[in-house]
């Protein structure tokens, strides 16, 4: 997608870190979504208490929210860059859990718990 998109990254400010690749999508956001949300579905899934469930979730979210956060501190991104990794991330993830539960309505995956 970035190359697709290829937007210059922010100039307002020197960057932290230096970047040589196009801005938008964020990567790390993208990537914080995809694997956090998805690792926090998982865990959330084998929780017998519905309080354990709402802290796997809400971990992940806000691992991934920090990690996007800090690519705009950074000066790496602009927060459109961070929102449309954040969104394409929740894609993927939504795209796969969608997947699964079409496999365990037929019977080919058993379900959790």
């Amino acid at each position: 997608m970035k190359l697709w998109f290829d937007c210059a990254r922010p100039d307002v400010a020197p960057h932290l870190v230096s970047v040589a690749s196009a801005s938008f999508p964020s990567g790390h956001s993208m990537l914080a979504v995809v694997t956090y949300l998805t690792l926090g579905a998982l865990m959330a899934r084998f929780a017998t208490r519905r309080r354990l469930r709402t802290y796997c979730i809400g971990v992940s979210l806000v691992l991934a929210l920090v990690i996007g956060v800090t690519r705009v501190y950074l000066g790496v991104h602009y927060p459109t860059d961070m929102l449309a990794g954040w969104s394409a991330g929740l894609a993927w993830a939504l795209l796969w859990w969608l997947i699964a539960r079409a496999l365990q309505y037929r019977g080919q995956v058993k379900t959790g718990g």
